[in-house]
């Protein structure tokens, strides 16, 4: 008796948990009048696949993403507020069939399943008629992900909002018509960047990405982005499964960086972090992107704040009302996710052991972005099928390129926020919060970026605890050069240089060109190390300077000593005293030495062109005059005297025909 008592206990317990089964849904589907589909990699497989024959992937055996789950239950949370609420599609139900999107590259069949009609696919038919009750699709998670599925769903115009995927080539719509998103392109994070750098003078920096397309277009973008300002990438890699982590470090070191920006999502930032305190990196700024900067775990690791200070880049953090009543909800109802024979293997969680303390407590990341993804699908579609007055036109047969269309004129406010996109269907919403991971293991916010119109960048330096103690953290390749020298690049790097002072006559600006000497004008002169010219003085003797009147009073004096013999030598021009001296040729020397004292009148006053030209020729000129006269007279007497002594005949033909 005893043992068929238990036999019947443990039936009655099994039918029991079977019909309850049979009554709960899977967390993964929902029946609805449209469908939405969900694509969420709440497990992730990382390794390298090496196969020899095709084999299914099963996601439930790969490591668990707790911030991917919760993600997963926001989606189904917005599902259930939009069909409780009498505004928005008012009588329309929405359905969702979720996959655990956990491979970049292994889950096609639930896409194939989305896709399909009727269990088949039929790519000869026409478009709009090969498509199921799917109307939209939120995801995925990563670029290499969304880049692998989105094709399959542009081909049909079939929108697909992404929550994470930030690829800057997503905003091409040439190749990707029907692909939005309400995450912010990788651009904005890498601007939010180099505003950080910017901001605490960091010029040698380091840079780190996941090998992966998200991770490869933040490198690009990066480069691009401080290709005119003072940064200079020191260091870049890509990491992988196989990365020497050791090696990457010994090389940041031998160069002396301080700031490491690391492009990567949480599962690869966990691998860097735990390696940097395996090896005993120490003293370097961590900047964090928004796909780990909000992680609960590495913050509270043990030796995380041995390795420096992290400070991080991440979405604000917005409460979303009602959504912990729902986990709380949610986790006291029992699901069966095998309850259903066409439950794919990776609509399987196995993640029932997880409580809602849990996901409530995990990374919020990209929380809002799934919210709105929901909304705004639901949002376009109230529009196409013109809701109005608590009910909506059924009669309407909506495509999903209806929706598409509606959904690139979002305009509608959630949570205080407007949410719109622009041409290439990214957010024209939302900003950045700037956090700091402090002593007490939290991501602490010390700062915020708003994008423009309303831009807006702050950060308050006096919460955040550097590992210096005080001093703001420094990270360069050579020391700034001292006023009135410039740089002169040494190697490829601009930030590394030597320095050289500006010889005279030249100056430094450094907001022109800090790498060139400048010359200065003809009017300005400098010294040596200038960092301007200064204009050049005129200085010059007034007229009324008594030196000057000495001078001039002196040049007048000889003039009229000069004009004065003059007269005397033509008053007695035929004396025999007066021919002696050189008769006419007097005269030409008087009047040269009365003309040459003119030019002292010159030297004084304001100088102008004329000035200073009559300064020195008439000097000059009438000096050299007198001066040849002088040497003529003198010839004349060696002639007389000499010649006439030595050179007879000569001296009888000069006196025949009566030379001087």
């Amino acid at each position: 008796m005893k043992h068929l008592f238990v036999s019947l206990f443990l039936l009655g317990a099994f039918l029991h948990a079977w019909a309850q089964c049979t009554v709960s849904a899977s967390e993964f589907q929902l029946e609805g009048d449209y469908l939405l589909a969900g694509l969420f990699d709440i497990h992730h497989d990382s390794s390298a696949v090496k196969q020899h024959r095709p084999e299914a992937i099963d996601c439930s055996s790969k490591p668990f993403i707790r911030s991917s789950y919760r993600r997963f239950q926001l989606m189904r949370f917005s599902v259930e507020e939009i069909n409780n609420s009498t505004k928005l599609l008012p009588d329309v139900s929405l359905g969702y069939e979720i996959f655990d999107h956990c491979s970049d590259i292994h889950n096609f069949p639930g896409i194939f399943k989305l896709l399909s009609v009727d269990g088949l696919i039929q790519p000869w038919g026409e478009p709009h008629k090969n498509v199921s009750k799917l109307m939209a699709v939120v995801g995925t998670y990563t670029s290499t992900q969304a880049l692998s599925v989105a094709p399959l769903f542009m081909m049909d115009l079939i929108p697909m909002v992404s929550y994470g995927a930030a690829s800057s080539v997503f905003s091409r719509k040439q190749n990707f018509p029907s692909f939005l998103r309400t995450v912010h392109p990788n651009k904005d994070v890498i601007e939010v960047i180099v505003n950080i750098m910017q901001h605490f003078n960091w010029r040698w920096v380091a840079f780190l990405n996941i090998d992966d397309d998200y991770g490869n277009d933040g490198r690009e973008l990066f480069i691009k982005r401080i290709k005119d300002t003072d940064i200079c990438l020191a260091y870049t890699k890509g990491l992988n499964q196989y990365t020497e982590y050791s090696k990457i470090f010994r090389q940041i070191e031998a160069q002396r960086i301080g700031i490491i920006i690391f492009f990567a999502p949480e599962w690869t930032a966990k691998a860097l972090i735990d390696k940097a305190i395996q090896l005993n990196v120490t003293k370097k700024v961590w900047i964090a992107v928004d796909a780990w900067s909000l992680n609960k775990e590495l913050p509270k690791k043990e030796g995380i704040k041995n390795i420096g200070t992290v400070i991080g880049v991440s979405e604000p953090k917005v409460t979303i009302p009602g959504f912990s009543d729902f986990i709380y909800s949610s986790k006291s109802q029992p699901y069966c996710e095998n309850a259903k024979q066409n439950i794919l293997c990776s609509q399987v969680c196995n993640c029932s052991s997880l409580s809602a303390e849990e996901i409530l407590a995990v990374d919020p990341s990209f929380n809002f972005p799934v919210y709105s993804a929901v909304h705004a699908i639901a949002h376009a579609l109230h529009n196409a099928l013109q809701c109005e007055s608590g009910r909506c036109n059924r009669n309407i047969t909506v495509y999903p390129h209806i929706v598409l269309a509606e959904l690139k004129k979002s305009n509608f406010t959630l949570l205080n926020q407007s949410v719109t996109f622009d041409e290439n269907g990214d957010p024209n919403f939302g900003s950045y919060s700037i956090v700091f991971w402090n002593q007490s293991g939290d991501a602490e916010e010390i700062g915020f970026y708003n994008f423009p119109p309303k831009f807006n960048f702050f950060i308050n330096v006096t919460k955040i605890q550097w590992y210096t103690k005080e001093k703001v953290p420094t990270s360069f390749c050579s020391q700034e050069c001292d006023v009135g020298f410039v740089k002169k690049q040494d190697g490829i790097h601009k930030c590394c240089f030597n320095c050289e002072i500006c010889p005279k006559g030249t100056y430094m600006h450094k907001t022109e060109d800090p790498y060139k000497c400048i010359n200065c004008k003809k009017t300005e002169w400098s010294a040596a190390g200038s960092t301007s010219c200064t204009l050049r003085v005129v200085e010059y003797i007034p007229f009324t300077d008594s030196g000057a009147i000495l001078i001039m009073v002196g040049a007048w004096a000889l003039v009229g000593l000069t004009l004065a013999m003059s007269v005397l030598f033509a008053i007695n021009y035929n004396t025999p005293v007066v021919r002696s001296a050189g008769g006419p040729m007097c005269f030409l020397i008087l009047g040269c030495l009365s003309l040459c004292s003119l030019s002292v009148f010159f030297y004084f006053g304001k100088p102008t062109t004329s000035s200073c030209i009559l300064r020195f020729l008439p000097f000059l000129l009438f000096y050299a005059v007198c001066l040849a006269c002088f040497v003529v007279r003198s010839f004349q007497i060696v002639y007389i005297f000499k010649i006439a002594a030595k050179f007879r005949k000569l001296h009888s033909l000069w006196m025949t025909y009566h030379g001087q």
